[in-house]
């Protein structure tokens, strides 16, 4: 047999990390898949390739986060080569050694926000921002795509590509109102540089296979196709499944596998999915063989019944009229953005999140600066109950000279009440803290 098109896989189970022996995010998430795709021969097909993961490395990390207090503190060698292992599949893409790659790695990583004081939602580290940033040191600008299919809403990428253009992160979840971690709504639509890029698609429980593809085909291609990305990258959560035990999906393992034979990502990064045995292996494989453009009707779990996961009518009608309001958001974002932003020559926006994990309580005051030469510069005002008091100052990759003296004027003169101070410079790739 032989791959339609070249595939290339990158595991990682991270035996050394746990949040505890029982927990549903642990190594067992990715062994049951290891030993199906074994019993299955997938590796043994011609055109899909296996890759080690690499180690990412404290710069990668900190093109993307501000740990508090440092790297080290922070992330464990687990979290290095789960994001090292993003960062491999990345590059044999755009190395053209596969046409495209599959990280299945752990510990995940889409609710890592830009600020990181801990673990948050089974996550330290963003692996899909560490990658595409990684990518674009090396290979120059990319616009992209990051389609997070994750049942939780993508919240940390969200909050890391919130004013940049040229990242476009469509999150379609569970509804925030029912699920962690809380947010996702239409409203949250992109900062004033960015303004349509960030779209959020929440979804109401028992929603099935009809409305996610719905979604897919009705909303998410047609703003891909005007979007135009060189890169789409699919935050692979697997936690949409009927028969996830933190979750309230009724995603089918055939399901996955049509929703990326449609979206066809360039790279795929697996987030959550904690139905261990009963639905990762199936969804899994089906993702792999659709990726690989191989046959993938007969994947389905041994209790797949699909009379009962049949979609309630009152879930699809508003399935529907949310996927309108959606994609009609997106052809007006011109005039929404006039209306949120227009006369205005600063924004701000105001957090509290919650670390679960670490139980740790933050406080954000956001600060977007506009600017008619580049995406502006901008800063973090943070502070957290375990006792630090945090600014943190970004500057965008298209950052202006402008900008660029004036954040590290910021960072100069910030004033001694902070405990921490750090300046992210994405125009020379530093890093600075004090």
């Amino acid at each position: 047999m032989k791959a339609n098109k070249s595939l290339g896989l990158v595991f990682f189970p991270a035996f050394d990390w746990a949040i505890s022996p029982t927990h549903p995010e642990r190594e067992e998430r990715l062994l049951y898949t290891q030993d199906q795709i074994f019993e299955e021969g997938i590796q043994d097909i011609e055109g899909i390739k296996m890759y080690n993961p690499m180690l990412a490395t404290e710069k990668d990390i900190r093109r993307v986060h501000f740990c508090i207090p440092d790297v080290s503190s922070r992330v464990t060698e687990s979290h290095l080569i789960s994001s090292g292992g993003a960062i491999r599949a990345a590059l044999a893409v755009m190395n053209k050694e596969v046409e495209s790659a599959f990280a299945l790695v752990r510990p995940p990583g889409h609710h890592a926000h830009r600020i990181v004081y801990g673990d948050r939602g089974f996550c330290v580290t963003n692996i899909e921002a560490i990658m595409l940033e990684r990518i674009r040191a090396e290979f120059g600008p990319l616009r992209v795509a990051i389609v997070d299919t994750d049942c939780h809403h993508g919240d940390g990428t969200e909050d890391i590509y919130y004013n940049d253009p040229e990242t476009l992160v469509i999150s379609f979840h569970q509804d925030g109102r029912t699920l962690f971690p809380g947010t996702g709504f239409i409203n949250e639509f992109g900062g004033p540089s960015a303004y349509g890029y960030n779209v959020n698609i929440p979804l109401p429980p028992n929603t099935a296979d009809e409305g996610f593809l719905h979604v897919l085909n009705s909303v998410v291609m047609p703003i891909l196709d005007d979007y135009k990305p060189d890169l789409i990258i699919n935050s692979a959560g697997q936690d949409n499944h009927y028969s996830d035990p933190i979750t309230n999906m009724n995603f089918s393992a055939q399901g996955y596998a049509k929703l990326n034979h449609i979206l066809k990502p360039d790279i795929a990064v697996l987030e959550g999915g904690y139905s261990i045995d009963g639905a990762l292996p199936y969804i899994n494989v089906g993702i792999i063989l659709a990726m690989a453009g191989l046959d993938f009707s007969q994947v389905k779990e041994p209790d797949y019944n699909p009379a009962e996961l049949r979609q309630d009518k009152e879930i699809t009608e508003y399935v529907k009229r949310l996927s309108d309001t959606v994609l009609s958001n997106w052809k007006r974002k011109g005039a929404l953005w006039q209306k949120e932003y227009g006369g205005l020559d600063s924004f701000e926006k105001k957090k509290q999140i919650y670390y679960d994990t670490d139980g740790i309580l933050e406080q954000q005051v956001q600060h977007f600066i506009r600017c008619k030469e580049c995406s502006g510069y901008n800063w973090i005002d943070s502070s957290s109950d375990s006792s630090f008091k945090v600014l943190a100052i970004t500057i965008p990759r298209d950052g202006c000279k402008a900008c660029v003296d004036k954040a590290y004027g910021m960072y100069r003169d910030a004033r001694s009440s902070f405990t921490n101070v750090y300046l992210q410079d994405r125009v020379h790739d530093e890093y600075l803290s004090k």
